[in-house]
């Protein structure tokens, strides 16, 4: 091994990636462009605020003798903070703009909700002389953060207008808090996807080590190189450093990127060095499946292909996909789950760069990445110069 000839390699691979405008946008300026458009999609510029629900309104019972009530109702759920409250005058009107997508919930206050707190009030241990009335509500079918959010935060606003901020007392020995607006989180779906963003980006690099191993195979400047005393480790060891700088240059492009429309990770200096260094660890895996992908590969048309064998898997069941059941178990043997893993814990949880997890899931993308590397060699010596 040489290490003067060994750089010499790399600088000529870093030139030939500078030099072609395609490979160039894959490695480089795609990381970009996708931590735009989806910071920008999912909430990252003006990210960070309450998620709100836009709800419409329609109150029968504002003219009773008990309108109090129902006007309480409607101020504690304008005052949550949660719901952007649209009044409406009639049920039909209301229907069409939930049906049209353009209201998450529509409540209907009945006739007669006044007159059924207070008579509640007037007979607490007598249910049957309640007058009971049920509140319309109707929620949009087709999002699945409004069926499981708005009919519980509903509830809560319910609870607090005829209960008040403190719980109810009755002179037992135990006491119930009164139930209290759920604070919506302050992540934006952004927040959720960046982690894996940092591998969707470098899982590319297989499809590139794959195209330009069978490349310079055709073009003959594999056999060109044998007759140098340029060795076989030589030039390995040089692409795989060649890549490990790429996936550098990824990892601070997209730090950069998201950092301008307002990404803030919850970590420190530590937790973006530990970034470099597992993205670095990540890159291995992609030299590796490369390297196989070219020796199984005829051409560099062919690679391309074969190469997404390997790149699909890890991008639907180790990046940001959501992930439940069998996929899940899928994506534990996929190693872009690990990379997203731990920078998750890092960026989201705020965990401390000494937490064990985020190690084991470095030293899973090590082992990994050293293993496939060295796979990909074997089979390159042993069938890739064909």
């Amino acid at each position: 091994m040489n290490l003067r000839r060994i750089l010499a390699l790399v600088k000529k691979d870093l030139k030939k990636t500078h030099r072609e405008p395609a490979v160039l946008f894959i490695l480089l300026i795609f990381p970009v462009v996708l931590t735009f458009v989806f910071g920008l999609a999912f909430g990252g510029i003006g990210g960070g605020g309450t998620t709100s629900f836009d709800v419409g309104l329609l109150n029968l019972d504002a003219t009773s003798t008990q309108a109090d009530w129902s006007d309480a109702f409607t101020d504690n759920l304008t005052s949550s903070g949660v719901f952007v409250v649209h009044d409406f005058d009639d049920n039909v009107t209301g229907q069409e703009a939930l049906l049209q997508g353009n209201l998450d919930a529509f409540i209907v206050i009945p006739e007669g909700f006044g007159d059924s707190v207070v008579s509640y009030y007037g007979a607490l241990f007598d249910p049957s002389s309640w007058d009971n009335t049920t509140i319309g509500l109707y929620v949009d079918s087709g999002s699945l953060m409004a069926v499981s959010a708005v009919p519980p935060l509903v509830q809560q606003v319910l609870m607090k207008t005829i209960f008040g901020s403190e719980a109810m007392t009755v002179g037992l020995p135990i006491s119930i808090g009164s139930p209290a607006l759920v604070e919506s989180s302050t992540f934006t779906q952004w927040d959720f996807m960046a982690p894996g963003i940092f591998a969707f980006a470098a899982i590319f690099l297989t499809m590139i080590v794959a195209q330009s191993m069978t490349y310079e195979r055709d073009e003959g400047l594999l056999k060109r190189l044998r007759t140098t005393p340029v060795s076989s480790a030589d030039y390995m060891i040089s692409q795989t450093l060649t890549y490990m700088i790429i996936a550098v240059i990824q990892v601070a492009l997209v730090l950069v990127s998201a950092f301008v429309i307002g990404y803030r990770p919850a970590t420190g200096p530590a937790g973006i060095v530990f970034t470099f260094v597992i993205a670095i660890a990540f890159s291995l895996v992609a030299v590796g499946f490369g390297l196989i992908a070219a020796s199984i590969s005829k051409s560099a048309e062919v690679s391309t292909g074969v190469s997404f064998m390997f790149i699909m898997p890890q991008m639907f069941f180790g990046t940001f996909m959501p992930l439940g059941g069998a996929t899940e178990i899928i994506g534990n043997f996929m190693p872009s789950k690990y990379i997203t893993d731990a920078l998750t814990t890092l960026f989201l949880r705020g965990a401390p760069v000494t937490t064990p997890v985020i190690w084991y899931d470095l030293a899973i993308v090590s082992v990994v990445g050293v293993l496939l590397v060295a796979l990909g060699i074997y089979l390159f010596e042993k069938f890739g110069y064909r």
